[in-house]
């Protein structure tokens, strides 16, 4: 071992050695393949994110100020007293190597491809071997402070200081000066030693804007009776801190009201049972994401066209894949679309997506309100000329429509930096190390690891607690999801640059059946003669119910029965055929119940071989409706019709056909 450690550490000076001269002179390094950024910057950044809009302070915040920075000078020097001191030695060895990773040279990009090889990523060779060796100097650091990172003695004044030096004693005083109430919320969050706690265990609050997320908190609180205990209470404080200026703009709302709106939109979804069966199983950290920037408006129609339009994406057994496949089905990818298409219909963003589909954005988007319409939690996944989006899986997280977490960002974090964090946190005991070695770091007033820049920069403490994060998922073996969906994300290019050596290294789930067969009940194949004459045929009674590239059957989402969906897929048409008898000659008007999300579509029916009618297809929005009526000339004895959608089809779903007797 130690011999090899030798090796390691000759093999990184030698490499240093020879670039050093220009390594020292460009530390710039490419997020998402492209935007470059200094650690410096990123450090301003962080800076600038804790300040109020309102930035003058008034008499009774000066009074404030004085007071929140009493409380945090007196946390930071009982603190540094408490914090072990560590061995000079290995102190100085894990600062050098740690200071290496971020001396490693960008790759060369002679092609200068969009999503160019990363400077900061696991794969690039000379980068993972220098973090790897800040980890084998970080380990004896790390076995030396593990009995003080273990205890939890020092965890309410470890989360306080790091709340306090977060939101900072003036962003505190600017919003406290406002008013009584915006005052005694301040109070109560820095009264409230729990609270306090589980704040900063959910990762903090964005922005450091504490008192905003406060007050939508408490205005969630007032309003949901359930958002005081259990997952609600967690989903209620998550989501404030995730979204302090609120999740989405509404005209005439305030951020709060918005918040309140969507928290009781999502309680109701889920008492309606609406919601994907993991709504209420999540960790602590994934609350944050499940309210996303979507309006109740939207979700609420997202919810009721994916149940009525494909309910077989609501329980797509691959969950990687749930909800969001709608993209794959039907949002085509079209570039140079004019929005709105058809700006007669007065279509929502949404709604107008479906009609032509889009390039990256609008598929993006549609998947991301699809996943968080019913509950799952979401973020999105900016890369270089490019959108993509993450999702939850019971299994991890991983990127949809996109490359790896290498490419992408989301509100200033870099894909690797969230894909660490997310799977770090599941050994839930070791993880509170890590917070305690960060919060250790802001007590004693330390620069932390950027986000941005993955494993960059930081002082002492702040950078043991990302080698933590690093030695957790190395001991436990806890891999990351391989991207999914990574060669739909744009059609013309390749999703990964090809100069990279990435590897997944974990194999994708295995995809499902490619047409499954769906349990069918003789009563959902049966043609049904009513006593008025009125013909009920569902559509599962034809010749055969079995599901191809164009036609596919699915139970409905109440599972009452079975619909039939005429797919965008698939190059040739393909029929249905119904067969049934008849006691004598008549005329019969056919309705078919049908779902549409795109407009100005028709479909064909041939009757008994000899007479053609077109059956115009209503645009529905995604809801049921009937078509009107078209009248058919039926025989005594055996009659057959055919359907068929007219060319170009865009989908349409069909509940039932429905003869009814001329009179």
């Amino acid at each position: 071992m130690k011999k090899q450690i030798l090796k390691t550490r000759w093999m990184v000076a030698l490499l240093l050695g020879f670039c050093s001269y220009a390594w020292a002179a460009d530390k710039k390094a490419p997020i998402g393949g492209g935007r470059v950024e200094t650690v410096a910057d990123a450090n301003a950044d962080e800076v600038k994110a804790s300040v109020v809009s309102a930035d003058t302070l008034t008499a009774q915040g000066e009074k404030l100020l004085a007071a929140y920075t009493a409380q945090l000078e007196a946390l930071k020097k009982e603190l540094s007293a408490a914090v072990p001191t560590v061995d000079a030695q290995k102190k100085a060895a894990f600062i050098g190597s740690h200071a290496a990773v971020e001396a490693v040279p960008p790759q060369p990009n002679p092609m200068k491809l969009k999503c160019g090889p990363p400077q900061y990523a696991p794969s690039h060779k000379l980068y993972a071997i220098v973090q790897s060796n800040a980890l084998i100097t970080a380990t004896p650091l790390l076995t030396d402070v593990d009995k003080f990172l273990a205890s939890d003695k020092l965890d309410t004044k470890l989360a306080k200081c790091a709340l306090l030096s977060e939101a900072t004693p003036r962003g505190l005083a600017l919003f406290a000066q406002q008013a009584n109430e915006q005052e005694s919320l301040i109070a109560e969050l820095l009264g409230d030693d729990a609270l306090i706690k589980q704040v900063m265990e959910l990762g903090g609050c964005y922005q450091g804007k504490y008192g905003q997320a406060m007050q939508i908190y408490k205005a969630i609180q007032k309003a949901a009776p359930s958002a005081k205990e259990g997952f609600f209470k967690t989903f209620a404080l998550a989501s404030a801190m995730e979204h302090p200026d609120g999740c989405v703009t509404k005209e005439g709302m305030t951020p709060a009201e918005v918040m309140v709106e969507t928290f009781l939109d999502y309680e109701k979804a889920y008492r309606d049972g609406l919601l994907d069966k993991a709504f209420g199983t999540y960790t602590d950290f994934n609350w944050r994401f499940v309210m996303y920037c979507s309006t109740v408006e939207d979700m609420n129609w997202m919810r009721t066209m994916l149940r009525n339009y494909r309910p077989d994406h609501i329980v797509n057994t691959n969950m990687q894949w749930r909800y969001c496949e709608i993209v794959k089905s039907d949002v085509p990818y079209t570039s140079c679309v004019a929005r709105p298409v058809r700006p007669d219909l007065n279509l929502t963003r949404f709604q107008d997506y479906f009609l032509e589909g889009g390039i990256c954005g609008p598929r993006c988007f549609v998947g991301k309100l699809s996943t968080a319409a019913f509950g799952i939690p979401t973020r999105g996944a900016r890369q270089t000329g490019h959108a993509a989006m993450c999702r939850w899986t019971p299994t991890g997280w991983t990127t949809v429509f996109g490359a790896h977490w290498t490419y992408n960002s989301h509100r200033d974090i870099c894909g690797l930096d969230f894909s660490l964090e997310e799977r770090a946190r599941s050994a839930v005991d070791e993880y509170r190390k890590v917070l305690r070695a960060e919060w250790v770091g802001q007590a004693l007033g330390e620069k932390k690891v950027s986000r941005r820049q993955f494993g960059i920069g930081g002082d002492l403490w702040s950078a043991l607690g990302f080698y933590k994060k690093l030695a957790i998922i190395e001991k436990a073996r806890i891999a990351e999801m391989a991207a999914t969906g990574a060669e739909l994300a744009e059609s013309n290019e390749p999703a990964e640059s090809p100069a990279s050596d990435w590897v997944p290294s974990k194999a994708p789930v295995a995809a499902p059946p490619r047409f499954p067969v769906i349990e069918m009940t003789e009563a959902d194949k049966t043609i049904v003669f009513g006593k008025d004459g009125v013909i009920t045929i569902p559509p599962a009674a034809c010749t055969s119910p079995e599901s191809t590239d164009k036609i596919k059957f699915m139970r409905t989402a109440d599972n009452t029965g079975v619909q039939v969906h005429y797919a965008l897929a698939g190059q040739r048409p393909e029929l249905l055929k119904y067969t049934f008898e008849l006691p004598a000659d008549g005329k019969y008007e056919l309705v078919a119940k049908v779902c549409t999300v795109t407009v100005d579509r028709k479909a064909m029916l041939r009757v008994n071989r000899r007479t053609l009618l077109d059956l115009p297809l209503p645009y529905t929005k995604g809801m049921w409706e009937d078509t009107k009526p078209v009248v058919l000339d039926l025989t005594a004895g055996r009659n057959t019709i055919m359907f068929t959608a007219e060319v170009p089809n865009k989908g349409v779903s069909i509940k039932s056909f429905t003869l009814k007797p001329v009179k």
